[in-house]
C-alpha cells in the first residue's frame, strides 16, 4: 500500500494546507466536501497542489512532519518546481 503527503491549496493560493494519507483521491473529496479538517473548511481549501509517493506510513509522516517546519516561502517554492501553475492535480493522483 503506498501512502502520501500532499499539500492543498485555497483557489487564491494563500492559503495551503499539508497532510498525509492512504487515499488520496478519497482525502482530496472529504477536503471538497468539508468533511476535512477545521482549517480546510474555513478556507475552502479544496486544491491538490502538490503530492509525493512514500512505501511507508512513517515514510509520509515523517515528510509531512518535515514540510510543516519549513518557511512558507520554501513550501511556495516546492509546489511551483513541481506545479508552476499551481493546478489541481486530483486527476492525475487519480492514476497513482
Amino acid at each position: 500500500m503506498a501512502f502520501h503527503t500532499y499539500i492543498m491549496a485555497c483557489r487564491s493560493n494563500t492559503a495551503i494546507y499539508i497532510g498525509v494519507t492512504g487515499d488520496l483521491v478519497q482525502r482530496v473529496t472529504h477536503h471538497r466536501l468539508g468533511a476535512g479538517s477545521v482549517h480546510t473548511t474555513k478556507y475552502r481549501i479544496i486544491k491538490l497542489v502538490y503530492f509525493e509517493t512514500h512505501e511507508t506510513l512513517p515514510e509520509a509522516i515523517a515528510r509531512e512532519r518535515k514540510l510543516k517546519r519549513w518557511r512558507r516561502a520554501w513550501k511556495d517554492g516546492l509546489i511551483a518546481e513541481a506545479n508552476p501553475n499551481w493546478s489541481d492535480l486530483s486527476m492525475e493522483a487519480s492514476f497513482t
